[in-house]
């Protein structure tokens, strides 16, 4: 019982863009900043992507995209798909997070472990590799996307996650949800380090609001520092009144009624980085929607079914470059894994995941996982896409299963920062295995 309560709400409890083809597009000839091939090919403002002349644009899309298209499997992109295509707008990440940058990431240094796993020292905030390089530049670049920027504290008030099956049903869930970075912060006016909790890293605090059964479930889910200390998991059932430590190796298992497992959290990535081999596969650029509009009512209304895709009523997709890369258990830690392989497209600039692919033990597709970033406004820095704000849907190709995420959800508040009222700001209720004994008090 608590394992599967606790599954389901270690992330499912949260959730809240007709023309011919055109001309041939042109050639960028920008594209040479990730030593992207001479003769890259842009897309043009104003071209709107249908299933008519998706071919065209099929270099810029990840597979699992391409799939939908193609009509490959049960989930497949709705006959009416527009995505029209705009200019692509770089917001500057924060002058606090680049100047730890400069600081410190010569002094941040890899070490291997004795399972041929990969560790790093001397990391102090900002982007650990500037300039990910050979050796271990996949490695390099997961985990600048592990110490990627986002606001120190974020709380959405309310989000939404729907399922949809193969059968047309859908239903769905709703919770608040509470991220907090603890160490190596750069946001002006906050401690690189919290006293008390120098030995974390982020905390990630979630509970249900909805349905009424499952009320005030919540769970805590606390990494380190220290990258070779296993993520600690602790789940509060209301009918104990009180909470549970879950084992911290249970990362398959699908979160129950989503497509959603452990690894899958924070939006993307939340995998031990000691625990994997990674391979950059390639510089590129990919379609992403980044910095549209959350649609205010609930899914799925306002979605392109049955596929749940975004309407081009949200906004204008964007090309972003992008570091691809293939991620894997190491052989020590993959026994029982579900997955054989994870294909994450990195977001060159601010190195969030705008897309990953999934494939089972017998490398065969299993499930595709679309995340569209929501801009905001944080204060005292300005706009930034990576927010924790986002629309994120997972499709599972195998059991016709899919699962949507809005963050908010219900055109509620989300909070960033100095915006969060008091309560949320409260270090033991949000952060500590104690503080989940305050719930139902």
């Amino acid at each position: 019982r608590i394992a599967l309560v606790s599954s389901i709400f270690l992330s499912a409890t949260m959730v809240r863009a007709q023309t011919s083809a055109p001309p041939a597009p042109p050639i960028n000839s920008a594209a040479a900043s990730l030593g992207l091939a001479a003769g890259q090919r842009i897309i043009p403002d104003g071209t709107v992507i249908t299933m008519q002349n998706w071919r065209d644009y099929r270099e810029f899309m990840p597979d699992g995209m391409a799939a939908f298209f193609e009509g490959k499997y049960f989930w497949k992109m709705p006959p009416d798909v527009q995505m029209p295509v705009g200019p692509t707008i770089i917001h500057p990440l924060p002058k606090g997070y680049m100047e730890a940058t400069e600081k410190y990431s010569a002094q941040v240094k890899i070490n291997q472990l004795a399972d041929g796993g990969l560790t790093l020292t001397g990391y102090s905030g900002g982007i650990p590799f500037p300039n990910p390089d050979e050796p271990h530049k996949g490695w390099k670049i997961l985990a600048n996307l592990w110490y990627r920027y986002t606001p120190h504290l974020t709380v959405n008030t309310r989000g939404v996650v729907c399922f949809a099956d193969s059968g047309g049903q859908i239903s769905c869930k709703a919770g608040m949800k509470v991220y907090r970075q603890l160490s190596f912060n750069t946001d002006p006016g906050i401690p690189s380090n919290f006293p008390g909790a120098e030995d974390k890293y982020f905390t990630q605090f979630e509970m249900v609001q909805e349905p009424e059964q499952e009320r005030y479930t919540a769970v805590l889910a606390i990494s380190h520092a220290d990258l070779t200390r296993p993520e600690e998991v602790y789940v509060f059932i209301p009918s104990l009144r009180r909470y549970q430590t879950l084992s911290p190796s249970a990362r398959c298992s699908p979160d129950l009624g989503t497509d959603e497992t452990p690894d899958d959290r924070r939006y993307g990535f939340d995998s031990n980085l000691t625990q994997l081999s990674a391979e950059f596969v390639a510089a590129r650029k990919i379609l992403s929607l980044v910095g549209f509009t959350m649609p205010a009512s609930r899914f799925p209304e306002n979605y392109d079914m049955p596929l749940g895709w975004p309407k081009p009523s949200w906004g204008k997709w964007q090309l972003r470059d992008v570091y691809q890369v293939n991620m894997s258990k190491l052989p020590s830690q993959s026994s029982g894994y579900c997955f054989a392989k994870r294909v994450v497209y990195v977001d060159a600039t601010i190195y969030a995941p705008l897309w990953e692919d999934l494939y089972d033990k017998k490398m065969q597709p299993n499930r595709s996982i679309a995340l569209f970033l929501h801009t905001l406004d944080i204060p005292g820095i300005g706009p930034q896409d990576s927010s924790n704000s986002m629309v994120y849907g997972i499709w599972d190709v195998q059991t016709k299963h899919a699962t949507v995420f809005a963050e908010p959800g219900d055109d509620q508040p989300f909070y960033v920062n100095d915006q969060a009222p008091k309560e949320f700001r409260d270090l033991n209720r949000f952060t500590t295995p104690s503080g989940l004994n305050m719930i139902m008090r």
